[in-house]
């Protein structure tokens, strides 16, 4: 597998769909299922002053989900690429959500995801922390 981030890439960055590290994530967040993941980088990566701590692409397929969680020390957003799902704020209020929505939770608050349609449900996920 090649390295996530070539060492030259010290700024701006492209991490190419060939790059990404494929990964099957099951029960992620003590959700139901498996979630398929391609991740450009991840926390183990990240240097301590970087905001941007994980990213990748999520497909959840359906009836699958990703838990409802707490986010103690870092921020998440959503990105809805395609598909339908709904999503559960801090609050565990649900909400629709579809392609072109963004969810974001801010360090404290929990969320979860869960594929409520028929077809897969594609997202960018993007973790960050506070500087």
């Amino acid at each position: 597998m090649a390295a996530l981030l070539p060492a030259s890439w010290a700024n701006a960055q492209v991490i190419t769909k060939e790059q990404q590290q494929k990964v099957e994530k099951k029960a992620l967040g003590g959700g139901k299922g498996t979630v398929d993941a391609a991740f450009a980088f991840t926390r183990d990566k990240a240097k301590p002053d970087q905001a941007i701590k994980e990213l990748s692409w999520l497909t959840i397929k359906p009836g699958d989900s990703i838990g409802y969680h707490k986010h103690k020390d870092n921020e998440d957003a959503y990105i809805i690429v395609s598909g339908t799902g709904t999503f559960k704020d801090t609050d565990g209020n649900d909400y629709p959500v579809k392609a072109g929505d963004i969810t974001i939770v801010r360090k404290g608050e929990s969320h979860g995801l869960t594929n409520s349609g028929k077809e897969p449900l594609v997202i960018v996920d993007v973790i960050a922390a506070q500087q």
